[in-house]
């Protein structure tokens, strides 16, 4: 369903805007008078972050008492990234119309942390960051209150749409391939790309891809002091898409002034280009401060690109590291966040596809065989419905 309020709703984003309390604040509310208007009353209200996190705070101090049909009504919070908390000056619970010491964090009133203490159950988007959120660091400051509540949170890995990301099937591409015949595929797509876009056309060197939002969690502070050593020495060419933070921006569009034949960087969301650097890729980068979950290395390993990461959130859960003796693997991986374990693990992989390009087809093989598959995170929702609905 749409919930139509021009002045809410009929904007170019949306959110991020001053009334965004208000503007979601309402949208809570609409959504339990949807319910009553249509008479649909569902077992569980499944909310998703801030921006409807007041839906459990709401069925408990207003619709359960107004509506005996909401008594058992049960509710679900899933967390995407806690660090977007829905954080507003006190003043704003008068938008509430109940008082209430639930939603107060800090001296504010906080959307998350309210949903935080009233849902019957909250479950985040991979189980290592279930658990990385329970500690300080990670829980930007609402560790207390998840603690609290931590025999009710659960961690689901994300899901990917298998069918929309398959390089077999990719009309965009400009060849496209399977497992089977991805060595040769993929080289294709990296001739066409370089070529597109007036790089090197040496194809022996390998490409490095970057396609994400420009922001500190990412971890290209861990990126600026390494990329020119290597684009210095030839070591790869590089494809970077994404905006956001002025400073990276600012950052990629001087790193391919400087390197115009190694790097190209499209700073506009271009999905077809994207699915191409995908294709034509060998490594993609995502060295996170933390990350919830992510679903671009899991796109990048459908399309036998080996994702290098940093080990924390759901990469952890996802991205199993190259093991040289066994030679099992989807991708690369480090542990700390320092820029000089980031050098060492892109020094592994550019040696492995040098030097062991058997090891590496295989790397790439067991990558595209991995189920994230929608249908996998699917049954998992359904047995925490079931088990809220039979234990909370």
């Amino acid at each position: 369903i749409f919930i139509e309020n021009d002045d809410f709703f009929g904007l170019k984003k949306y959110y991020g805007y001053e009334d965004d309390a208000s503007r979601f604040t309402f949208f809570n509310f609409a959504i339990f008078e949807y319910i009553k208007l249509t008479k649909n009353y569902p077992d569980i209200l499944h909310a998703n972050d801030w921006q409807t996190a007041l839906i459990p705070f709401f069925l408990d101090v207003k619709y359960r008492m107004q509506d005996p049909k909401f008594k058992h009504m049960k509710t679900l919070l899933s967390i995407h990234n806690l660090e977007k908390q829905g954080s507003y000056p006190i003043e704003t619970e008068k938008l509430f119309g109940h008082k209430n010491f639930t939603y107060i964090h800090l001296d504010r009133v906080n959307f998350l942390k309210c949903g935080i203490m009233r849902a019957n159950a909250i479950n985040t988007v991979s189980e290592n960051y279930r658990n990385e959120i329970l500690t300080r660091f990670y829980g930007f400051t609402l560790d207390g209150p998840l603690r609290a509540r931590q025999h009710d949170l659960y961690g689901i890995l994300n899901g990917l749409d298998q069918e929309l990301y398959d390089p077999s099937g990719n009309q965009n591409l400009d060849q496209t391939y399977t497992m089977n015949t991805s060595k040769k595929g993929k080289l294709a797509n990296k001739k066409a790309l370089l070529k597109a876009l007036s790089l090197d056309q040496d194809t022996s060197r390998p490409m490095i891809s970057f396609i994400h939002r420009f922001a500190r969690q990412k971890g290209i502070d861990l990126l600026m002091p390494v990329l020119s050593e290597f684009l210095n020495e030839k070591k790869f060419s590089m494809v970077v898409i994404g905006s956001g933070d002025a400073l990276y921006e600012q950052y990629f569009t001087k790193l391919q002034q400087e390197y115009p034949d190694l790097v190209y960087y499209e700073p506009s969301f271009d999905p077809v280009l994207s699915q191409k650097a995908y294709a034509a890729s060998d490594i993609f980068l995502l060295p996170s401060l933390f990350e919830p979950c992510g679903l671009n290395h899991m796109i990048a390993m459908r399309y036998g690109a080996l994702p290098l990461v940093r080990e924390t959130g759901g990469l952890k859960d996802s991205v199993t590291p190259y093991n040289k003796f066994t030679n099992i693997g989807v991708g690369f991986a480090f542990k700390n966040y320092d820029a000089d374990e980031l050098k060492e693990t892109i020094l592994l992989a550019l040696d492995v596809y040098h030097n062991d390009q058997d090891a590496w087809q295989e790397l790439i093989h067991q990558a595209m065989h991995v189920n994230h598959s929608l249908s996998k995170m699917a049954k998992q929702y359904e047995q925490l419905y079931e088990h809220i609905l039979k234990n909370t």
